[in-house]
């Protein structure tokens, strides 16, 4: 196989990859948080782009067409996911009314790192939409280059590059960010976000 015959496959799913996850959504808003915090931001950003890794590898294994095939399994995860939405999102919006919080704000104590992960692993595994573009889709249409594994490995290079751009990259916004009505905001946009995604995977799928 030639260089060239693999940077083909490898682009195209590096490009389609890096198009569906900079989408805003829960996993997205939850890392630009913490990024803006700077909490936990590399085992957070570790976890989101090893756990796009493991199911990109498996919808290039086949397990895509699997998962098409039992709607079932696709039904628990969306309504499970909505749930825990929603309740995230009750929480941004608790969070807005309380007034916001500074980033330097030394009296504030920061969550544990397990809270934090688990956090980001159910934002992550409980969205069926994750399997939708990630085994589903991504999975799908590897199968139409050759050789679909360097369609897959463009997919999770892109993951990486977008999750630790997010991270690290949330702290050029940390001046705006010094200002507790600016954190307001943003707990109201992504309790907003949270409850969107939340009715769209309960209706709108």
């Amino acid at each position: 196989m030639s260089e060239t015959g693999i940077l083909g496959p490898a682009l195209a799913g590096f490009a389609l990859g890096f198009s569906l996850i900079m989408a805003i959504g829960a996993q997205n808003a939850f890392v630009l948080r913490q990024g803006l915090r700077g909490e936990y931001v590399l085992p957070l950003v570790l976890t989101c782009a090893v756990s796009d890794a493991i199911l990109i590898t498996l919808g290039v294994a086949g397990f895509g067409a699997l998962i098409a095939a039992n709607p079932t399994m696709i039904e628990w995860v969306r309504f499970g996911g909505a749930a825990f939405l929603f309740v995230y999102g009750a929480m941004n919006f608790k969070a807005a009314a309380a007034g916001g919080e500074a980033l330097q704000d030394k009296g504030r104590t920061a969550g544990s790192l397990g809270a934090a992960v688990m956090t980001c692993v159910l934002l992550t595994w409980a969205n069926p939409h994750v399997y939708l573009d990630t085994v589903v889709l991504l999975g799908g249409i590897s199968a139409q280059y050759a050789p679909g594994w360097a369609f897959g490995a463009g997919a999770v290079t892109a993951s990486f590059v977008f999750f630790f751009s997010l991270g690290f990259g949330a702290k050029l916004l940390r001046p705006f960010f010094v200002n507790p009505r600016s954190w307001q905001i943003l707990d109201v946009l992504v309790g907003l976000t949270m409850w969107a995604i939340a009715a769209k995977l309960i209706w709108g799928m």
